[in-house]
């Protein structure tokens, strides 16, 4: 017997079904971008259903890309700012306990790419 106000799991299940459906449908249709990647999911509760897909390209979404420095003075810029930040921060790689690679410098503010 059901309280007042109270839902069976029975009711439910259309409306999840429905959701389930229509994100692999959208998650299908964006399979045809094959230099990208799809990633979906539903999340439901007391007669509430949540879906979402969200497509993008694929690879490491941390990792922004940086274009070269266009002309010879602008290369020559860049090499003497980098010159300029090693000779300061004299960047080390060591791994911590967990065995992560942890880069340690010598001044503050190197890991933002402070110059002086």
């Amino acid at each position: 017997m059901l309280a007042f106000g109270a839902k069976s799991n029975s009711a439910r299940r259309p409306v999840a079904m429905a959701a389930v459906i229509a994100a692999a449908l959208v998650a299908g249709s964006l399979a045809a971008f094959a230099d990208g990647i799809a990633v979906g999911g539903c999340v439901g509760g007391r007669g509430s259903l949540n879906c979402v897909v969200r497509w993008g390209e694929a690879g490491d979404p941390y990792i922004r890309l940086v274009p070269p420095p266009g002309d010879e003075e602008a290369r020559a810029r860049a090499a003497e700012r980098e010159r300029k930040w090693r000779d300061r921060c004299r960047p080390q790689i060591a791994q911590d306990g967990y065995g992560v690679a942890r880069y340690s410098y010598a001044a503050p503010g190197c890991e933002f790419g402070v110059t002086e």
